[in-house]
């Protein structure tokens, strides 16, 4: 799902990188733990970038060795599972299943086939994160039924259709956590939201546009063979790039923990890193290389 959120790599400690990638394996443990192997499909980085930022503030981090589903035959390091890692395994389900049961909508039957055998094998996970986080799956199933309603109304607003997208992960904040944190980290995710939202569908409208599949630049602006006017493509930039430096702000008003210095390097660098490469077309390519 995605896969956006991620740091940029280069300018990150060797040990700050070993305990990102900790914090990955740890999440598909959670993942598997909880919910079964074909759970284990769905990890997607910005459930782990959640999982840092949920992680209380007197947390500690425990590191381990584990084996891994993808090379079972060598051990990697994995952060040992903890209550945030389950809870971001669930949402990473609940949002993954409502994303497939999307696209099974869009698509026709013969193109939407492997989305359907994987929803079907995920049907038991999501059934039981549904039961676990009712409150997020309503939220969810909610923001995913308005922006079919904005579709099949034919709106125009880019505004509407991310804001939606926007309250989805909201919330996935706790109505338990203190307000001095809870408060900047609703404005945090909903600005995160606004900005994964319409880097996808850039990064998506002009497969869209050849499928004839519904994209909310292609019904906001019109396209010049098959690619948005420069001067589209730079208003966009200037609205994608305003929403990192909110996402930016709010991160800077909350509480220092374990995950702190990587967490500031993905809203500072690696979030503009991908928005640059999207932008230029290059973006492909470059996930294909991490």
């Amino acid at each position: 799902m995605y896969g956006y959120i991620r740091p940029l790599q280069g300018e990150l400690k060797v040990r700050d990188l070993e305990r990102f990638k900790a914090c990955y394996c740890g999440l598909c443990h959670a993942l598997g733990g909880k919910y079964g192997l074909a759970a284990r499909f769905v990890l997607s980085y910005e459930l782990v970038f959640l999982s840092m930022l949920l992680w209380d503030k007197g947390e500690p981090l425990e590191i381990k060795k584990k084996r891994c589903i993808a090379g079972p035959c060598r051990s990697r390091r994995c952060c040992d599972r903890n209550s945030t890692l389950d809870i971001c395994a669930g949402y990473c389900v609940i949002l993954s299943w409502w994303k497939l049961r999307d696209t099974v909508q869009d698509e026709s039957f013969f193109k939407s086939i492997a989305h359907r055998g994987l929803a079907c094998l995920l049907l038991r996970a999501y059934r039981k994160a549904a039961r676990e986080h009712p409150g997020f799956d309503n939220a969810v199933r909610e923001g995913i039924a308005g922006l079919a309603a904005y579709e099949a109304r034919g709106e125009r607003s880019l505004d509407e259709a991310a804001d939606k997208f926007a309250q989805m992960l909201k919330a996935a904040v706790p109505a338990s956590m203190e307000e001095e944190t809870r408060r900047p980290l609703l404005e945090l995710l909903y600005h995160l939201g606004r900005w994964i939202y319409i880097i996808d569908a850039f990064d998506d409208y002009r497969a869209d546009a050849r499928e004839s599949r519904f994209n909310p630049l292609i019904a906001r602006f019109r396209l010049n063979g098959g690619n948005l006017a420069e001067e589209d493509a730079s208003r966009l930039k200037i609205t994608i790039s305003h929403s990192n430096n909110l996402v930016c702000s709010a991160y800077e008003l909350l509480p220092e923990n374990v995950w702190t210095e990587i967490a500031r390097n993905i809203v500072y660098a690696g979030m503009p890193e991908v928005c640059s490469h999207v932008l230029d077309g290059t973006w492909q390519t470059y996930r294909r290389k991490k």
